[in-house]
């Protein structure tokens, strides 16, 4: 049966691409970018840019790449600037935090310099173990919103854009609850005019993206975004939000492992995780208030996919410990190992271990490519936009945003079976089930 296709406005024009954070993640993907541009690489991890997606019955034979399928933006399209207590351009800071090999940062060197972060929104209360100069200064924090406002409406003007999208690539923050500030735009706005201790930089650039009607990505696991006072704003100005903290590393591991332990109805004693890394998120992670906010993200995803409440006998009572060690050495080549104590038929004990050696901003790169052109996506199509989160997109998350009735989807599998279907649906297409049953008739 025919569907309803969904109006997608056409991604005429460049896209401006602002980061706040121009550390190891973000020089990581603008310079992946570029080379991928230059044909010096190849965009392996990115869904938008390699990923097929499967359309009508599997005898129909029709599986299209994903960016043929959806209007996307071109790569050639992407402008880039972004915001940073360490003044370092762009070559200056991808040499630094030690990802990628010089004799690709030196194929691109040029286009790299060219990017100089602006001066970020800096709290030092936030952020303990960092300590920039390249900070604005302002005598509120609405003060700094605005400056925010004017770096956003200045480089769309001065490069010519046609749209913009934030993406939030900078250090976890401090561990903060919501409170009374958070609640509604009129208690947020006056929190700004009287320096509340409870907004954080990332809700003062928040607030600045989606006050210009921009979409905003959060890509740490800070509080940010998921407050009412900016969901509501969101809806109100028609800005797309997601976030939070992008899905790599170990916590991929456990979205890829839990959903088969679970399908298995394998129970759980135990999980236990540790890393060691050195770059600035290990540094700022030293600190234990915003180790704090990244344990929050890390250990909620077992819990939601488990379902101890539903299969007590299995999952009630297992124990599960995160520990993040920073270990310089390592720079950005984070170790995590895993130590899964499981049982099975009759309850005899079994164990999973697990040492990834993974690259964190190698695997941080695709996602925010992945987010900005989906993010721009949703900016340019009013049933996605309309609804401020965007849920389709909790596959790139440790722990997705959703409506506040709801538990957050953390099934790896079942994530991209929603954001697939979310493209499918806009496109007009019928939803994969899976049943099958029609093959059989």
């Amino acid at each position: 049966m025919a569907r309803k296709v969904i109006q997608i406005t056409q991604p005429k024009g460049k896209l401006g691409v602002m980061i706040p954070g121009m550390g190891a993640v973000a020089t990581t993907f603008i310079a992946g970018v570029e080379a991928i541009r230059r044909h010096l690489a190849r965009p392996f991890g990115s869904l938008t840019q390699m990923g097929t997606i499967r359309l009508g019955r599997r005898t129909d034979k029709r599986t299209p790449a994903i960016k043929d399928f959806v209007p996307l933006a071109e790569l050639d399209d992407l402008i880039f600037a972004g915001w940073d207590p360490f003044a370092d351009n762009g070559y200056e800071a991808a040499l630094k935090a030690g990802v990628l090999e010089r004799s690709l940062l030196d194929q691109v060197k040029g286009f790299l310099e060219g990017i100089s972060p602006m001066p970020a929104v800096f709290e030092q209360k936030f952020v303990k173990n960092l300590h920039g100069e390249n900070v604005k200064k302002g005598k509120t924090k609405m003060d700094l919103a605005e400056q925010l406002m004017d770096d956003m409406r200045r480089f769309k003007k001065e490069k010519g854009l046609d749209r913009l999208v934030v993406i939030w690539c900078a250090s976890t923050e401090a561990f903060l609850k919501a409170g009374a500030v958070h609640n509604t735009r009129a208690a947020f706005e006056k929190g700004l005019r009287s320096n509340s201790p409870d907004i954080a930089p990332s809700m003062v650039y928040a607030y600045a993206a989606l006050k210009l009607g921009v979409p905003f990505a959060n890509g740490a696991p800070n509080l940010t975004v998921d407050i009412p006072a900016l969901t509501v704003l969101a809806l109100e100005n028609d800005a797309p939000i997601c976030g939070k903290d992008f899905k790599t590393g170990q916590t991929l591991m456990k979205t890829i492992l839990a959903p088969g332990l679970k399908a298995r109805l394998l129970g759980l004693n135990g999980w236990f995780s540790t890393n060691i890394l050195g770059n600035r998120d290990g540094e700022v992670l030293d600190d234990p208030e915003s180790f704090k906010t990244k344990e929050e993200s890390k250990l909620s995803a077992l819990e939601y996919i488990l379902q101890p409440d539903l299969y007590p006998e299995l999952y009630k009572n297992f124990y599960h410990k995160v520990r993040i060690n920073y270990y310089p050495p390592r720079g950005d080549n984070k170790e995590g190992w895993d130590n899964l104590d499981i049982f099975g038929w009759l309850g005899y004990p079994m164990q999973i271990k697990v040492d990834f050696l993974c690259r964190d901003s190698i695997l941080a790169a695709p996602i925010v490519l992945d987010l900005v052109l989906f993010m721009d996506l949703a900016q340019r199509c009013r049933q996605l936009s309309r609804k401020g989160i965007q849920e389709w997109l909790s596959f790139y998350f440790k722990s997705p945003m959703c409506a506040p009735a709801l538990y957050p989807e953390h099934d790896l599998f079942i994530q991209l079976m929603k954001l697939k279907n979310t493209l499918r649906h806009l496109r007009g297409e019928e939803l994969i089930t899976h049943l099958g049953l029609e093959y059989y008739d």
